[in-house]
């Protein structure tokens, strides 16, 4: 089994790509929906970010997104000690979730800090997923209703993607101008020739 990460920038469209593999009938783990899951539902994460944030990290709702988002995002130390309660554990639920799939040829994973965690080295290919960032910047105000400012400060925290793309096997432009279903489909023929 191939295992093959796609990533990219806020806003870069990495989830239409995972969207459009998952069309094509890959199996595709979105890590950040799996991270939220566990993040809800695991008593020992739980525990320890409630250790790490304090008790109004969750609430009668759930997980306390807000409250943890403002604490994080404010301090890099806080994101990181958060980072290292739920990466493991995304990275062992994917590991099961792998096991669960194994008669596929190819598993996809999307995941937004692939190489910032150094999770990329665990993928025998990986897919950078690339937008001008005036666009990536408008599409993430409009998706999650932020500020400018608040979405300037979430992109200063990820690498750019000179950066990224020196770690890339395939980039994707999710530009508007070019058709992501075609630079796909030669991704995923390299892929399975490949294999």
């Amino acid at each position: 089994m191939k295992k093959v990460g796609i990533t990219g920038g806020i806003g870069s469209g990495k989830s239409t790509v995972a969207k459009l593999v998952k069309a094509l009938g890959y199996p595709v783990y979105i890590a950040d929906d799996e991270a939220k899951r566990l993040i809800e539902k695991d008593i020992e994460i739980r525990e320890r970010i409630i250790e790490l944030l304090g008790e109004e990290s969750y609430n009668e709702n759930g997980y306390n997104r807000r409250f943890v988002a403002n604490k994080v995002f404010a301090n890099n130390a806080l994101l990181q000690q958060l980072n290292h309660i739920v990466h493991p554990a995304v990275a062992k639920h994917f590991q099961d979730w792998c096991l669960s799939h194994k008669g596929q040829s190819i598993v996809f994973q999307e995941a937004a800090i692939l190489f910032e965690n150094g999770s990329y080295k665990r993928f025998d290919k990986t897919i950078l997923v690339v937008a001008p960032e005036a666009l990536r910047l408008k599409r993430v105000m409009k998706r999650d209703k932020l500020s400018e400012k608040d979405v300037l400060s979430r992109m200063s925290r990820q690498w750019p993607d000179e950066r990224k793309m020196e770690l890339s096997d395939y980039l994707v432009k999710c530009d508007g101008e070019h058709l992501v279903i075609d630079q796909m489909l030669q991704i995923i023929k390299e892929l399975e020739w490949d294999y």
